[in-house]
């Protein structure tokens, strides 16, 4: 039986194509709002983080009415480290809108988004968005999007996709470049005709194959997924069964059912083929499982989430200042903070270490990492964090891989050799490079992952901050052999007490400082970066002695340079192996492991 009163689509995309105010646009567009409501802008990105950055990290479900067709639509993340998100949510789906930048055309991430797309051999929608750019070219990007279709061995059905025009920001979608502007009524039409209606067996067993874990407080997991077959309702008897793990067989009770209305989750009492529900109730619910009728278990396949490639250790805060900032400042609550992470986010894993005090935990990227972090931050905990290292593996005759990044590089034409400097320094490899739009060059590197741990920051330095970096993971290779370190040392305090302005003064005059006056410090907290390639201990808060005899110069204002305050991400990238980053709701400090000066001279001979 096909439902062809629902569609089922993902938006699909790299990071900052339009996505989420393309989902804005249609939401607006199909009256979920009323005439007068005030509605932020990139209303499905709902967590503060998402909205600072202007990123996806969730990926989001929401609904819309259009001609008696209720569409359900998933905004998915852009950003390499989330791709885990993008992975699952297509199992929901009967098609997919690429959103493509009339300007910048396919990029990594495109390319990712569109493989899993058609690997699953789904219809895709192409959306070229942002046609209203001052620099934007649709003609140039439809050529370029084929040529990746072609690349990527589409079919014949997929490659004869229908092609969309929008400006998601004015509110418009056309079909030839000459059309009237008006709405988003051609999208919207364009879907109905060309995604599938969801098809099953509605008299055959319930299966709901789980594709999103949410979490809430109140209700604890929520599992969300697409109605394969037959009919849930609430108050029957089911049982979760597992693909990759044929041992799991639980029984359980359908407690609440959802779905989805515009931004709302709406109770229902039953689902058929082809809705997309929420399920509460279920404690021990994952991503993967399939929920089946106790009559019928049998399991949905299920692709495997990707492995972690990136970890660091988050310990127990033990510095002089540990305490004073944060909320939750013990071992058991990091713990069971990290641990109630893994509920919603499956790239993520979380192990003990030999010490209570410690947990190492793996993530898809730096970005996937300091994002939880940032999280914790604000949410009032207080821990230490190690530098990143990636998660080495073992080859079928013993060798050592690591981890390789797929680096697209778009630069400024004067800036692009010393950007080849650095990463040919850092083990990459230059595999193309071609004229970008707009005096650009871009490049394209295989590097190792380590090899772009600790470079964002310089990226932004050596090219004024013009240049665009993006990431995608390749896949695993043998070891290309050691990097060399960062090549300046650190700043270190080598006494407790507040800063002043005296003894920074003196301290400059050895490299960029970190901190201001009136700072409070400790022995072995790094205040700057020193001019050289060894570290450097000074003391920050030595004030000027008195004397009686004065000289005409001495008393001149003391002037300080502004120092460099490092955000979350300079911050973990500055950090060597010898250092650990203290992190508390108020503040960011860069120390030594060990703090004492003897010991820790003692340790490095």
């Amino acid at each position: 039986m096909k439902r062809e009163d629902v569609r089922n689509i993902a938006i699909i995309a790299h990071v900052d194509h339009g996505k989420t105010t393309l989902v804005d646009c249609l939401l607006k567009q199909s009256g979920v709002f009323r005439s007068n409501q005030v509605v932020e802008e990139r209303v499905m990105d709902s967590n503060d983080l998402e909205r600072e950055r202007g990123i996806t990290i969730l990926s989001k479900n929401t609904a819309v009415n259009y001609n008696g067709v209720k569409i359900n639509i998933i905004d998915t993340p852009g950003h390499a480290d989330f791709g885990g998100e993008v992975e699952r949510v297509l199992k929901m789906v009967n098609g997919v809108i690429l959103v493509v930048d009339a300007f910048e055309g396919p990029m990594p991430q495109t390319k990712f988004v569109l493989k899993k797309a058609l690997e699953l051999s789904l219809p895709v929608i192409v959306c070229i968005n942002k046609i209203d750019r001052p620099e934007a070219d649709p003609e140039r990007v439809i050529d370029q999007v084929l040529d990746l279709f072609i690349e990527l061995d589409a079919s014949e059905d997929q490659l004869d996709c229908p092609f969309v025009y929008a400006s998601a920001k004015a509110g418009i979608a056309i079909l030839e470049l000459s059309d009237n502007r008006e709405n988003m009524k051609p999208l919207f039409d364009t879907i109905l005709e060309y995604i599938p209606a969801p098809e099953g067996d509605p008299d055959a067993g319930a299966q709901v194959l789980i594709s999103t874990i949410d979490y809430n407080e109140y209700v604890g997991r929520i599992g969300c997924g697409k109605v394969d077959n037959g009919t849930i309702k609430v108050g029957q008897d089911a049982v979760i069964v597992n693909y990759h793990d044929p041992d799991k067989q639980r029984k359980v009770k359908i407690s609440k059912l959802y779905e989805y209305d515009g931004l709302k989750k709406v109770e229902v009492e039953s689902a058929t083929v082809g809705s997309i529900v929420a399920i509460s109730g279920i404690e021990d619910i994952h991503i993967g499982d399939t929920i089946c009728s106790v009559d019928a278990p049998i399991a949905i396949p299920f692709q495997k989430i990707s492995e972690p490639t990136l970890s660091m250790n988050f310990m127990v805060n033990d510095s002089p200042l540990a305490g004073q900032e944060g909320k939750w400042v013990t071992s058991r609550h990091l713990r069971e903070r990290l641990f109630r992470e893994l509920n919603t986010d499956v790239s993520l894993r979380v192990e003990e270490t030999d010490t209570t005090e410690a947990f190492k935990v793996s993530g898809r990227g730096e970005l996937h990492l300091s994002i939880l972090i940032e999280t914790m931050r604000r949410e009032g905990y207080e821990f230490a964090v190690s530098k990143a290292q990636v998660i080495y593996k073992q080859g079928e005759h013993g060798e050592k891989l690591e981890p390789m990044e797929r680096a697209i590089i778009d630069v400024p034409d004067e800036f692009s050799g010393n950007v080849i400097e650095k990463l040919s320094q850092r083990k990459g490899e230059l595999q193309g490079m071609s004229n970008a739009a707009g005096g650009y060059t871009r490049l394209d590197f295989l590097i190792p992952s380590r090899g772009l741990i600790g470079y964002r920051g310089e990226f932004l330095t050596d090219t004024k901050g013009n240049g665009i970096i993006n990431t995608i993971f390749e896949g695993y290779a043998p070891f290309k052999g050691e990097i060399s370190a960062r090549k300046q040392g650190s700043l270190i305090a080598f006494e407790d007490g507040i800063s002043v302005t005296y003894g920074l003064y003196n301290a400059q005059e050895r490299g960029v400082l970190f901190i201001g006056a009136g700072e409070k410090v400790y022995s072995g907290m790094i205040v700057g970066q020193s001019g050289k390639g060894e570290d450097i201990e000074l003391n920050v808060c030595k004030r000027k002695q008195m004397s009686n005899t004065r000289s005409s110069s001495a008393d001149e204002a003391l002037r300080l340079s502004p120092p460099r305050i490092l955000s979350l991400e300079q911050a973990l990238d500055f950090i060597d192996d010898d250092e650990l980053l203290e992190v508390t709701p108020k503040s960011l400090r860069i120390r030594k492991k060990i703090l004492d000066s003897t010991l820790r001279k003692r340790a490095n001979r």
